[in-house]
């Protein structure tokens, strides 16, 4: 199964809008870690025609509040339909077990020892400064966390999240993560 974990930066946030609407949000750039190469790559607008071959032949889409905001933010750029590719959500997946949403930072650092290397308000003015280099490696180290908590899940059937000073468990059912769907390819581009 070819599967691709994502993130994406943008140039604004939802109080730069006014509303809270991903899809009016522009992106700045995306990362991703692509299991058949076993690369991490980023893109900035100007070289998405590389990307969409890679998610055309993708099996799977994994990000971390990616159902919700950057599912809808990329596909605007998409000529397909990105939502008819196989998508999983470890933030939707968390909320459906624990009831609340949890930022990515709390579960990378309980699970993995690890925290972000930045912020996506420190990548804003990033981009305001031309910084797109940075932006690149702090949107590639979110992209290797996520995958590395996915990676953690199926193997545990579990992540953890640090309530006060305590790590607790929160157990996912992983069975049905890899099953194959029959639509994982959109065949909107020309190849």
């Amino acid at each position: 199964m070819r599967k691709v974990v994502f993130d994406i930066e943008t140039r604004e946030d939802f109080r730069g809008i006014g509303k809270y609407d991903p899809a009016l949000l522009t992106i700045s750039v995306v990362g991703i870690h692509d299991s058949e190469t076993d690369k991490y790559r980023s893109f900035v607008v100007e070289e998405f025609a590389e990307l969409w071959p890679i998610l055309e032949k993708t099996d799977m889409l994994i990000g971390y509040n990616s159902d919700h905001f950057d599912i809808p933010i990329l596909n605007k750029y998409y000529p397909g339909d990105l939502t008819a590719i196989k998508s999983l959500d470890l933030l939707k997946e968390i909320k459906e077990t624990l009831g609340r949403r949890l930022r990515l930072d709390s579960v990378a650092e309980a699970t993995l020892g690890t925290n972000k290397s930045a912020s996506g308000l420190q990548a804003l003015e990033w981009w305001k400064e031309g910084e797109i280099q940075k932006i690149r490696d702090y949107c590639l180290d979110d992209v290797r966390i996520t995958k590395e908590i996915y990676d953690y899940a199926r193997a545990n059937g579990l992540v953890k999240y640090k309530d006060g000073s305590s790590v607790r468990d929160i157990k996912l059912d992983t069975s049905k993560w890899e099953d194959r769907e029959d639509s994982s390819l959109t065949h909107t581009l020309p190849f």
